[in-house]
């Protein structure tokens, strides 16, 4: 199987509500980068009284556009997916002005302990000031007028994320576990492949008709993506043993190759991936290496294998 087809056709709409399905509003922020595509999905989930799907960053603009979209209404719940700071930090925000409770997997956390001398490459982009109101763990329910959010745990991206399907509509807020522009980052020690992949494994026993992602447009045919996701990355796991079998032994050498038609830009997040990769590969006892695994450490195939 081939990988996923992207779709980079996107209309973001910055600070208007833009209805995206029956009783769904999308607020995009504009805060476009290489990670976030043409920026941060909110969502507003509901009619009379609404829950409030990833409100996004501390962006002043933003918040006046959420604020402006929701129109009075009640808010219930703020549901954030993870934290990144393009997703949670304005949650305390919209708490303070709308009394909502927050809900999510709970606070930030990294996949695995720091090794010794290891520095997370992440720690500047996430929220350690996150706390939820209410920890949901896999299955629990949230309620409001008219509608119902069920938590779907999808660590990976990172430990905490996690996913709400919109019970009876087939709906799933897909956060940045499944995209339909690019892969999700799944970069040591914030997240873990062998997560990711067991979520992807998660969500192919589910039988949603559409996921509303964190960035970018909707994933139209959910089953049919995530097993091409999966082949990607399995493809990735290949690549990474083909390169040893071909006599590299570092992950920049390894990027070079694997990611040569890659924007120079992302080069960072894709040895970051590799590691994540290489992680896996030396759990499933594929892969070797002296010492914990590092950016900068070197990696032979398990038993001296060809």
């Amino acid at each position: 199987m081939q990988g996923p087809e992207f779709n980079l056709d996107f209309k973001p709409a910055h600070g208007e509500a833009v209805i995206v399905a029956d009783g769904v509003q999308r607020i995009t922020v504009n805060n476009p980068g290489p990670f976030t595509f043409h920026g941060t999905n909110t969502y507003i989930v509901g009619r009379r009284s609404v829950a409030v799907v990833d409100p996004g960053p501390e962006d002043e603009a933003h918040f006046h556009a959420l604020m402006a979209a929701l129109d009075g209404r009640e808010v219930t719940h703020i549901a954030v997916s993870h934290t990144h700071r393009d997703h949670s930090p304005l949650a305390r925000r919209l708490k303070a002005e709308t009394g909502a409770i927050i809900v999510a997997e709970g606070p930030h956390r990294a996949a695995r302990p720091l090794h010794e001398g290891e520095t997370n490459p992440f720690a500047e982009s996430s929220d350690m000031q996150f706390v939820p109101d209410i920890a949901l763990a896999e299955g629990a329910r949230v309620e409001g007028d008219g509608w119902s959010l069920t938590a779907v745990t999808t660590p990976g991206h990172t430990a905490n994320h996690i996913a709400f399907a919109l019970d009876g509509a087939g709906i799933l807020f897909s956060a940045d576990h499944v995209m339909a522009w690019a892969t999700s980052i799944v970069a040591p020690p914030d997240g873990a492949m062998a997560d990711y992949m067991a979520s992807l494994d998660k969500l192919l026993l589910r039988d949603d008709r559409l996921y509303l992602p964190g960035h970018g447009g909707p994933v139209t045919e959910p089953g049919a993506f995530v097993r091409a996701l999966k082949a990607h990355r399995k493809m990735r796991e290949r690549a990474v043993l083909e390169r040893l079998r071909a006599g590299d032994r570092k992950i920049p050498d390894m990027v070079k190759v694997i990611y040569a038609s890659t924007d120079p830009r992302l080069h960072g997040a894709a040895a970051l991936s590799l590691l994540a990769h290489i992680e896996d590969l030396i759990e499933q006892g594929r892969v070797e290496t002296d010492g914990p695994p590092s950016l900068f450490g070197e990696y032979r195939l398990a038993g001296g294998g060809a």
